[in-house]
């Protein structure tokens, strides 16, 4: 995980008893006190999504990059993937990779069987197709057996969330 410089300060008050079993428990964890707090406060999963989005948006073909988050939510248990995916990407991503991001949360959320973050309805559809494969051959494979999240977010691939082509 990328460490961000810390510019800000939090305190807290806590009893002599919280602050020597949190002391006590950092120690275990073979973390300082600040830290440990940390990973118990801030979710994990959604650091590592966040992460994997900014690989997506910071590379001119990204697929390697997608195959990084397809393998990231493919892993998550229901209560993981709804932390993970709850704040949108936390930077400016095309339209494409904003659709295509979108699109595997909701797959995600759906194998998951939990409610779709607000944020997946906010992105706007692909005004034009586009397709995992440029062979004219393939399109009608392609528009017929694409996710339904996919299909409507005007992405025709032919394989998804858990899957490699």
């Amino acid at each position: 995980m990328r460490q961000e410089p810390k510019t800000a300060q939090l305190q807290i008050r806590v009893s002599s008893e919280q602050k020597a079993a949190i002391q006590h428990a950092a120690k275990q964890a073979g973390m300082d006190m600040s830290a440990y707090v940390l990973s118990c406060v801030l979710s994990v999963p959604a650091a590592r999504f966040q992460e994997c989005i900014e690989a997506c948006a910071e590379q001119a073909a990204p697929s390697f990059a997608l195959a990084e988050l397809n393998s990231l939510l493919s892993a998550l248990t229901p209560g993981e993937m709804r932390d993970a995916v709850a704040a949108p990407p936390s930077i400016a991503l095309t339209p494409f990779l904003a659709n295509y991001v979108a699109a595997m949360v909701e797959y995600g959320c759906a194998r998951c069987s939990i409610a779709l973050p607000a944020w997946t309805r906010a992105v706007k559809p692909l005004d034009e197709p586009a397709f995992g494969s440029s062979l004219q051959g393939l399109r009608l494979h392609l528009l017929t057996h694409s996710p339904a999240p996919f299909r409507r977010r005007n992405i025709f691939i032919d394989s998804t969330l858990g899957e490699r082509i």
